[in-house]
């Protein structure tokens, strides 16, 4: 692939193309995301969202950055967990869905310990070492530059700080792929159709998961990021993968 091209899902697009293309998927489907998200995965995210927390080790007066934060599911989390001294940045690069997290946030009286932010995951807004922990829940496929978006955890993290990343990932069952391919590349486009009205979202969604990096590949790239140490965790055979780098103290 030339430097002047990328992916969206399985078509090939304009680089400078991609930030546009992805924030229509998500303004489109903001209002929905979170009922789309317990149909999809049948309730399971919000079990792999508290695993998120737990491999976090939150402690009480915790800086933490939730990139690409969403509908706020993970902040919501941390939250709890957090003292009178402890915050949270919720950013997002769409509008939409930062909207959808104030209103859930609100409603469920988590206020003080969280601001918001519109923002880039490759060009964040932040002095070096402004975090004690940071979460990417689901959206690093979404990022264009991967690399540069892995670069500006590590600079913003705090030393012996961790970040921790919930992706969708590779199966390596043969029998389980095959299931999964059947449901992601004809269920879900229908479901994204039936309660959004938008087909091709979802579709994307298949996609995307599809030409994200595998668990080895992603493991390797923070360590080029410049973490210490990475690990990684399969979830459900592998459909979701939980990476986890650590910044030496």
């Amino acid at each position: 692939m030339s430097k002047e091209t990328t992916h969206f899902g399985y078509e090939t697009i304009p680089l400078g193309a991609k930030t546009a293309r992805v924030a229509s998927v998500f303004q489109n489907v903001a209002k929905q995301y979170d009922l789309m998200n317990d149909l999809m995965s049948f309730g399971l995210h919000r079990l792999w969202k508290r695993l998120s927390i737990a491999k976090a080790n939150l402690h009480p007066n915790d800086s933490i950055l939730d990139l690409a934060g969403g509908t706020g599911d993970l902040t919501l989390l941390a939250a709890k967990h957090l003292g009178e001294k402890g915050h949270i940045v919720l950013a997002d690069i769409n509008s939409a869905m930062l909207q959808e997290s104030r209103k859930k946030l609100v409603d469920k009286g988590i206020i003080k310990p969280v601001s918001w932010l519109q923002t880039n995951a490759e060009t964040l807004p932040f002095p070096e070492r402004s975090f004690d922990k940071i979460f990417c829940g689901f959206g690093l496929r979404n990022v264009t530059h991967k690399d540069r978006a892995l670069k500006e955890m590590h600079r913003v993290l705090k030393p012996g700080g961790r970040v921790v990343i919930l992706e969708f990932s590779k199966v390596h069952s043969d029998k389980l792929s095959r299931c999964y391919d059947l449901y992601s590349f004809h269920v879900l486009p229908r479901l994204g159709k039936l309660i959004c009205d938008d087909r091709e979202s979802y579709q994307y969604l298949a996609e995307s998961i599809r030409m994200h990096p595998d668990q080895e590949t992603l493991k390797s790239m923070l360590l080029t990021a410049g973490f210490d140490q990475a690990e990684y965790q399969n979830i459900q055979g592998g459909i979701v993968a939980l990476h986890v780098g650590f910044k030496k103290a």
